[in-house]
């Protein structure tokens, strides 16, 4: 990356202006490193994963405070969601993206000297409330500091970045686990190491939003969704919520199935089985870029449908590798579902409305990653593993199948609306040939 001082003679690459002689990274590094320092902020969210269940066999706590824990960290970033939202459409990116990844720092702190599952519980709803503030700010920043010949560009690496986070955290934690006697310790003084990085890079980025009037008023916990982007925001909405909802079966009760289900208690295995549905998506996300949105949404209902039937067969059959096909087209969906959302909700939103938006999607997102997995969990004990599982991956079905039809329905619409703009169109008589009517 290399550095620069601002201004620069004749540089137009921001829409605001910069205080002279601060020294700050160019536009290209600052987006390479706001998509690195976004990465490193869902890596730690899915780090947990393989961890946690080593915890539990270290302190001995039931099934369902592991459930907690995982949840709590989505709970806390729904409040910071709905509060801090749209503060960086008011306040600017970078103050906001500044002081949540110094209290994502402080959460890593938490778990490196956490003696029991009450502070790591605490240090999760830190980390969702860091997460949370954060998460429409990184997106809104990825999007706006992308080269302008490549915008696209933006909208996709935004939605790559969270599911290729959480499954590179969860891969690393596993594989920690695996092969050193003190993973967590390992495992959480990187991830601090990593906050700390992010927030040199949010410290040393261009500003790219203005300050608008409005920030306390923007603190009262709303869903901002502009009237133009309501229609595919409630198109997308079933969407998201079987992908992540079949997502979080995979981070947060992956090892838990792993263990009882296929009775194999590997560090490796569940870091794994808790990287394929994030890793799919984030593969997807990347792939899917330059495809029209609308087969996009459509291959992602497909995609989740396959992969909540491929779950719930392989808990009757005992096979893993059926389990890990269903996170592989599972995580295809919900990549192509993020991605698509993200893309076509960018085009229909001002600059200003932005991190609203993404708010609200992210809000409906963490709602159905942390809302089944504690209900999942609670479940087991009443009803067994494999019922529970069943009954997840219903839910899943229902979601998507909603999900298709709706996304059907806005594309049966677009159609319409484009063939009454073709025939709304005035008729153009052709010009008359100077020289009297043409003849072959």
């Amino acid at each position: 990356m290399t550095l620069r001082v601002s201004p620069t003679a004749g540089d137009t690459t921001t829409d605001v202006p910069e205080v002279r002689g601060r020294l700050r990274l160019g536009r290209t590094a600052a987006f390479v490193g706001t998509s690195l320092a976004a990465a490193g902020l869902y890596l730690a969210s899915g780090a947990p994963t393989p961890v946690l269940l080593l915890l539990q066999e270290q302190w001995s706590f039931p099934s369902w405070v592991l459930t907690v824990a995982f949840a709590a960290y989505s709970f806390g970033l729904i409040l910071a969601l709905l509060v801090a939202g749209k503060l960086s459409d008011h306040i600017g990116r970078r103050p906001v993206l500044i002081g949540a990844l110094a209290v994502q720092a402080v959460a890593m702190a938490g778990f490196v000297v956490a003696p029991n599952i009450v502070w790591v519980i605490a240090a999760r709803v830190l980390q969702g409330i860091a997460t949370g503030a954060a998460t429409s700010a990184f997106t809104a920043s990825i999007v706006e500091l992308a080269p302008e010949r490549f915008k696209r560009l933006g909208s996709v690496i935004a939605g790559v970045v969270p599911p290729a986070g959480l499954g590179l955290g969860a891969l690393f934690a596993g594989v920690t686990i695996q092969f050193s006697p003190i993973a967590d310790l390992i495992v959480f003084t990187v991830l601090s190491a990593v906050a700390v990085l992010g927030l040199a890079v949010a410290a040393l980025s261009p500003e790219t939003s203005s300050r608008q009037s409005g920030a306390v008023r923007s603190l009262v916990p709303r869903v901002a969704v502009p009237p133009a982007a309501r229609a595919e925001f409630a198109a997308s909405l079933p969407g998201i919520v079987a992908t992540w909802t079949l997502g979080a079966l995979f981070l947060g009760l992956g090892p838990t199935i792993v263990l009882q289900v296929f009775h194999i208690d590997s560090g490796a295995v569940d870091g794994v089985v808790a990287f394929v549905s994030p890793g799919a998506a984030a593969v997807a996300a990347l792939l899917l870029g330059k495809v029209a949105v609308r087969r996009v949404l459509a291959w992602a209902g497909i995609a989740v449908l396959v992969g909540a039937f491929a779950v719930v067969a392989s808990v009757y059959s005992g096979s893993l590798a059926l389990f890990v096909a269903g996170g592989i087209a599972g995580g295809v969906g919900f990549g192509a579902a993020l991605s698509g959302a993200l893309r076509v909700l960018t085009g229909l939103a001002h600059p200003h409305e932005r991190a609203g938006v993404f708010a609200a999607v992210y809000t409906v997102a963490y709602l159905s990653f942390g809302t089944p997995a504690v209900i999942g969990g609670l479940l087991i004990a009443p009803l067994g593993l494999t019922t529970t599982v069943v009954l997840y991956g219903v839910v899943v079905l229902l979601a998507a199948a909603t999900g298709l039809v709706a996304q059907q329905r806005r594309a049966a619409a677009e159609r319409e609306r484009v063939a009454t703009e073709r025939a709304a169109r005035p008729v153009t008589a052709p010009t008359p040939c100077p020289n009297g009517p043409a003849t072959i």
